[in-house]
């Protein structure tokens, strides 16, 4: 399938627009990235996973991206790089190119803030007063923005995304269709058997180059600011707690759900379905594999894991009554260590 704006080009150009080393033809067309396996005329392979390192002698493609360990595998014109995964998607990039916007403000838009000549309002959009939007800002159709919101230069806001009062946006940020940033953060005090809501008034702040996938929400803080760093990546259905820190460049997959007060350090990486509970800090680099539950700290990099991995009913069952007596058995055994010193002291 062509690329959305038909885009072609040759591998030099390609190289000369993105790097790499071109072996073989150097002016095969290229108009798309595909699989390896699905990839036929026109179109470019590439291999990231090794397990996939045999379709490089089938496929159809008219060129592939290889690492240098895969240089001389394949016959085939090839763009040699060190990340073929990361090439792949500065190419998909450059071949599909996001559509251009027509600045200016729907009619059925509701605007109490001056908006900048070079941004674009949607349908039935509603922005609040004292709202700062920067050059080349895309607001979709739908999208609520409250009071002294901040939004970043060449920021895009899909439908009926919604921003409480006083929250920040920065530069280049993606926000799918759904999410909200800045609602109340759950923050409720007991009081003689019942709950007596602490008002939130901190901000939700995010950095540059933020994507955060449809439906996620991010709450605001309770006292200070739930704050998201540079280049962070949030996927879909995502839940971030009040007064979270989340640093720069993390990762968090779909379904995951981050309590208050939680500290991500720099380049944290969270599996789907994983949960994190309040007060906890992960160390910078760390690793958390999906479904996981942390409940405590984490100092140092790594891939921590919490979940058993998936097995028959039976067998599962089996083990989760041995593991009901895993405190009683530890239990024994410090005993009969005890009695076997004492032998051997007395012997």
């Amino acid at each position: 399938m062509p690329g959305a704006a038909g885009v072609s080009l040759s591998l030099a150009e390609i190289a000369a627009h993105l790097g790499g080393d071109v072996l073989g033809d150097a002016q095969t067309l290229i108009r798309q990235v595909a699989t390896l396996a699905s990839a036929g005329e026109g179109e470019i392979g590439f291999l990231a996973n090794l397990k996939y390192k045999g379709q490089l002698q089938t496929t159809q493609a008219s060129a592939v991206i290889v690492s240098p360990d895969f240089a001389d595998a394949v016959s085939l014109p090839r763009i040699v790089v060190k990340n073929p995964y990361a090439y792949y998607a500065r190419l998909a990039t450059l071949l599909n190119p996001r559509a251009v916007i027509e600045a200016g403000v729907h009619p059925s838009a509701q605007c109490t803030s001056e908006v900048p000549a070079s941004v674009s309002v949607g349908a039935n959009a509603c922005i609040g007063s004292d709202v700062v939007l920067g050059e080349g800002v895309v607001i979709h159709a739908g999208c609520v923005l409250g009071d002294g919101v901040g939004v970043g230069d060449g920021s895009v806001l899909f439908p009926n995304v919604s921003i409480y009062a006083g929250c920040k946006i920065g530069r280049n940020a993606i926000i799918h269709s759904g999410v909200v940033i800045g609602a109340d953060g759950f923050g409720f005090a007991p009081d003689q058997g019942q709950w007596v809501k602490i008002p939130q008034i901190g901000r939700v702040v995010i950095g540059d180059d933020v994507e955060i996938g449809a439906s996620t929400t991010v709450d605001r803080g309770a006292l200070d600011d739930t704050v998201i760093g540079d280049g962070c990546k949030l996927d879909n259905q995502i839940q971030i707690g009040h007064n979270c820190v989340i640093g720069k460049h993390c990762v968090i997959a779909a379904c995951a759900a981050v309590a208050g007060s939680v500290m991500l350090q720099d380049n944290v990486t969270i599996g789907g379905a994983a949960m994190i509970a309040g007060h906890v800090t992960i160390a910078s680099g760390a690793v958390i594999s999906g479904g996981s539950l942390v409940m405590k700290n984490i100092t140092k990099p790594g891939q921590y894991t919490s979940v058993f991995p998936l097995e028959e009913h039976s067998h599962w069952l089996h083990n989760a009554a041995q593991i009901r007596h895993l405190a009683r058995l530890a239990e024994r055994v410090s005993e009969l260590e005890k009695r076997l010193k004492n032998t051997d002291e007395e012997g």
